[in-house]
């Protein structure tokens, strides 16, 4: 997905300022004075996910897009950017030393981060799923087309999610396990939701994404298990 306009822009540096405050503010609950190392955990989350967003994009887009030097240097991926940004946050723990679980710190702030990302997709009007028949839920494209509003079915999710992570924070459920579960529940939706999205594909009705977001179910499920024989329960 390619992203030129300023609206996208700014709400993506919003996402940033407001993520990096509700992250300083989420590891001092309690009174707690935050570990510093957390800082640099998520510095690397965000250059892991920037590194990942890019080489998603151009695993499963850039083969279409080669000739389009503009959508090259621009264009991302959410889920690549989630993907980068466990493998950035797994190294800095273990060069860090760094034991303790992080996840629950991310089940919060990264669904604020894409629920912000996608407000700027919708007004800045790109992203749109695929051309369909008007309805009172679609949205028109620049040239006149109803497409499927895949933007605000990304918004919708990542606002469910995070109402959830806030109900589970209160009860205690899933404790050190909700961010893999937030890659399990998004791997599955939009392995489905792209069927509706207007992305380059591979093979028939698939497309790299579609392969990006089995990966992440793996990664959620390979990372809760892992989780699990720590005698995180």
């Amino acid at each position: 997905m390619t992203h030129g306009n300023a609206a996208y822009a700014a709400t993506m540096v919003l996402g940033f300022a407001v993520t990096a405050l509700l992250w300083r503010r989420l590891a001092r609950a309690g009174g707690r004075t935050p570990d510093p190392r957390l800082a640099a955990i998520y510095g690397s989350a965000l250059g892991g996910a920037y590194l990942g967003a890019k080489a998603a994009f151009l695993l499963a887009e850039g083969w279409a897009l080669r000739h389009d030097w503009a959508a090259l240097l621009t264009g991302h991926s959410v889920t690549g950017a989630l993907l980068g940004g466990v493998a950035g946050v797994e190294a800095a723990k273990s060069m860090l030393g760094y034991r303790d679980g992080t996840g629950d710190l991310f089940a919060v702030t990264v669904p604020v981060a894409l629920a912000l990302g996608r407000i700027g997709c919708i007004a800045s009007g790109c992203c749109l799923g695929a051309e369909c028949g008007a309805s009172w839920w679609t949205v028109t494209a620049a040239h006149g087309h109803a497409r499927w509003p895949a933007p605000v079915a990304e918004l919708a999710f990542n606002l469910a999610f995070l109402a959830w992570a806030a109900v589970a924070a209160r009860r205690g459920w899933q404790r050190g396990q909700r961010f893999n579960d937030y890659l399990m529940a998004y791997g599955c939706f939009r392995f489905a939701h792209e069927f509706v999205r207007d992305d380059s594909r591979w093979w028939g009705p698939l497309g790299g994404y579609h392969v990006l977001a089995l990966a992440l179910v793996a990664t959620g499920a390979w990372m809760h298990a892992r989780r699990r024989a720590a005698g995180v329960t």
